[in-house]
């Protein structure tokens, strides 16, 4: 295991600097000048000359990325052109909002995704079967923003069951919540779909597996022999999905916040952009580029826990 863990770390730190490399490239190669965008075109020449030297616009590529670098490793974000506060306390409160919405919806899809996979692979070639296959082709078909518009006007608009937008902040954790129910079955119901696919398939190939046979030999029912056996062999797959959907839901929640105008990750990246605040777009991408990259580690890890053939392989 310990080999493992040596191997998967020196590839997650190889893969932060290619990353690195490509936000940083990325954002220098976007066409216009990042000051002229923020002083608007009426602007004269040495006010745009002005904002460069005091962004640092007119440093060399090399000075300016080890300088960016240099602040990430240190904590230190710098600071927003526009809005005139350090980067960190505009990432973190953002993060206060997104990291919750991912969760709710990734404990939502897992819970969804979990029974009805089962239920299904236990039921192959049946109604229930093919019912629960209908419904996740409907949950991959809906645009989550199309539902999240839906959901505004029956349960906010009509029903007044939860607020309809906005967030009231975590002082009063029954309102923040409530305010992030509807966000987060927009968010999950398609991930639901496609993990409750990945599920039946993982369990139907590991159901075929010779120590399904051995397992009911000794006597086990096919119910106990799916949750005792199959259902940990099969979770490999289902685990690298739900960390890759996890990272999803954080980066692309960005229709989703617009239209439920939560002041979230996704949200301050679309604005920033807007704004050409390069420093604040490096920063909250190379933050959902961590944390992706974060969470494939931590998932390899898991996975390593549960099948003891992955960690045979790197030894």
């Amino acid at each position: 295991m310990a080999l493992f863990l040596l191997q998967r770390l020196a590839v997650l730190a190889a893969t932060l600097v290619v990353a690195s490399l490509v936000v940083f490239a990325v954002m220098e190669i976007l066409p216009g000048d990042a000051a002229e965008t923020m002083l608007g075109p009426t602007a004269t020449p040495e006010a745009v000359a002005a904002l460069s030297h005091k962004l640092g616009l007119d440093l060399p590529l090399s000075v300016r990325y080890a300088r960016w670098i240099a602040g990430l490793a240190r904590g230190d974000l710098g600071v927003s052109a526009a809005y005139g506060s350090a980067i960190a306390p505009l990432i973190g409160a953002s993060l206060l909002v997104s990291l919750p919405l991912a969760a709710m919806a990734m404990a939502l899809a897992a819970a969804i995704a979990l029974a009805a996979g089962v239920y299904a692979a236990d039921r192959r070639g049946r109604a229930g079967d093919a019912a629960v296959m209908g419904l996740t082709q409907i949950g991959l078909a809906v645009p989550n923003f199309w539902l999240a518009i839906l959901m505004v006007i029956v349960f906010a608009v009509t029903l007044r069951l939860v607020p309809a937008g906005g967030f009231p902040g975590w002082g009063d954790p029954a309102r923040a919540v409530a305010a992030l129910i509807l966000p987060a079955i927009a968010l999950g119901v398609a991930q639901a779909a496609i993990l409750t696919r990945v599920t039946r398939s993982a369990l139907l190939e590991a159901l075929n597996e010779d120590y399904m046979r051995t397992a009911r030999a000794k006597g086990l029912s096919r119910r106990a022999a799916l949750w005792r056996h199959a259902l940990p062999n099969a979770l490999v797959p289902v685990l690298t999905i739900m960390g890759l959907q996890f990272a999803n839901l954080i980066a692309g929640a960005i229709v989703v916040e617009n239209v439920f105008v939560l002041p979230g990750l996704g949200r301050l990246m679309l604005q920033s952009i807007s704004n050409r605040d390069t420093l604040v777009v490096e920063d909250g991408v190379m933050l959902i580029a961590v944390l992706v990259i974060g969470l494939n580690f931590l998932v390899d890890v898991a996975c390593a826990a549960i099948d003891p053939r992955l960690r045979q392989r790197a030894a």
